[in-house]
């Protein structure tokens, strides 16, 4: 059976083609600044968590940010694909059983926490999601994506700030959250700004 370092190593060049593989990797970085010591398994969900949406299919949730924040019923479709995607993929790397489902239990929980490793890859998530993700949700509010708009990402924004459990977790975030804020009154003045354009807040 390949060791967790081989399985992150491989985790590592899985997730290579993945659209946002950037926030994996960050979350990861995050977890080991939270949790210098975590363990195997925890970090391997750090690293693939959001791997479903990697794999588009018939079964892939939609996002629809007309919906409340946080959306409930996407978050479970989200975490239970992309689990049940991520032990497959470590079964068919030969990865031990008990491994596969300490992963599989944890990235079934990775937006909710609810235990102490599960609060620490939430945490961990949200630190990459405010440092990482801002662009791009300016972007689906650029363009009408998912029915975002500007105030939908300041709300969308916020709430990955304010899920943050822990304390130390939540001291490191205040940056990056001020830091998203401040980048999308700038992207949404400047658009304002530009003639023959109006605001689309």
């Amino acid at each position: 059976m390949p060791t967790v370092d081989e399985l992150l190593e491989r985790a590592s060049a899985w997730i290579e083609g993945y659209w946002n593989a950037d926030h994996l990797r960050r979350t990861l970085d995050w977890l080991l600044v939270l949790a210098p010591d975590a363990r195997g398994h925890l970090r391997l969900a750090a690293l693939t968590h959001d791997m479903e949406r990697a794999y588009p299919g018939p079964d892939s949730p939609v996002a629809d940010a007309r919906r409340p924040i946080p959306d409930r019923d996407y978050d479970r479709l989200h975490q239970q694909r992309s689990a049940r995607i991520v032990a497959d993929w470590l079964r068919g790397q030969g990865a031990e059983p008990a491994l596969v489902e300490r992963v599989r239990e944890l990235i079934e929980a990775h937006e909710e926490g609810g235990w102490p490793e599960a609060d620490l890859l939430q945490a961990a998530d949200s630190l990459s999601f405010l440092e990482t993700n801002v662009e791009l949700f300016i972007g689906y509010a650029q363009e009408g994506k998912h029915h975002y708009t500007p105030e939908r990402v300041r709300e969308r924004m916020r709430y990955m700030y304010e899920r943050i459990r822990l304390p130390q977790a939540r001291e490191l975030a205040r940056p990056l959250y001020e830091a998203a804020l401040a980048r999308i009154d700038d992207a949404f003045a400047r658009q304002a700004s530009r003639p023959g354009r109006e605001s689309a807040g």
